[in-house]
């Protein structure tokens, strides 16, 4: 039985961690400081809580965590590595760009860790459907083939460090910016009075778009404070030279406003849900 162990029992970590769990794999996550809905979705997923000691032990180690908290993760590994005579096999699996990467990278003395480049690609896993796509680059001895063998559905992808995080900017940029750029729309619609106009004309000539947006944006409600960094680093990973830059500055400032209605009781959300019929 393999030992993997997962920093971060989010809604992805612990769904990451029930899949490896139901493959046969014993699963380790560090809980220090979470609250205690974590703590039971851990439990729940089948993670065992475990120090920081154990967790560097492990066959292999995840990072799911927002990606603000990407390097700190590093970090704090890094420290609890210390000496250690054997390196750890690291996977960052946050969305960050690849600037962001290999600073995760740098976080980690040499000879410390062998780390790979993950990219999470799809939702949770849930019972009875096909979990995402792990994308992992850099993997030049295979280390990655633990998590397969235990359930995850991996895809090593050429290229060093970098590659699979420039993937995941690459297909967020589409995916999620498709979601913003609608939301901001509708919202101009609506206060403008054309929302109605609108949403017939989507549903008559672009119906798979209107069908897309009508499931993704309110989705997003509840994820939209999460976006925000992630839409930064998209920013980042255009660079400041990319004048496309600047709409994922203003994608983060979008998400930033759905979060903060959220926060707030949900007005803007409620008049979306309206619109598209929820």
């Amino acid at each position: 039985m393999a030992t993997i162990a997962i920093i971060g029992a989010g809604a992805m970590g612990s769904g990451i961690g029930r899949q490896l769990a139901e493959g046969g794999a014993s699963v380790l996550t560090y809980l220090e400081g979470r609250s205690p809905g974590t703590h039971e979705r851990a439990r729940a997923a089948g993670m065992e809580p475990a120090s920081l000691e154990d967790i560097i032990g492990a066959e292999i180690v995840l990072s799911i965590v927002p990606p603000a908290e990407a390097i700190g993760v590093a970090e704090r590994l890094s420290a609890a590595i210390g000496e250690r005579p054997s390196p750890v096999t690291f996977v960052d699996c946050n969305a960050i760009s690849p600037k962001t990467m290999n600073a995760v990278a740098a976080a980690f003395r040499p000879g410390q860790a062998n780390v790979l480049d993950g990219s999470i690609i799809g939702l949770p896993p849930q019972p009875g459907k096909a979990g995402p796509k792990l994308y992992i680059s850099g993997d030049r001895a295979d280390k990655s083939a633990v998590l397969a063998a235990h359930g995850l559905h991996v895809r090593r992808i050429e290229g060093a460090v970098g590659a699979a995080s420039a993937l995941k900017m690459c297909y967020a940029g589409i995916n999620k910016g498709m979601t913003g750029l609608g939301t901001a729309m509708l919202l101009a619609a609506i206060g403008s009075g054309a929302d109605q106009s609108l949403k017939r004309e989507m549903a008559e000539s672009v119906p798979d778009l209107d069908r897309k947006l009508s499931s993704a944006i309110p989705d997003m409600y509840a994820k939209a404070y999460r976006w925000v960094a992630e839409m930064e680093e998209i920013a980042a990973f255009l660079g400041e030279d990319d004048p496309a830059s600047q709409i994922f500055r203003g994608m983060a400032g979008l998400f930033q406003k759905m979060a903060e209605d959220r926060a707030g009781g949900g007005e803007l959300a409620d008049q979306l849900d309206a619109l598209l019929g929820r």
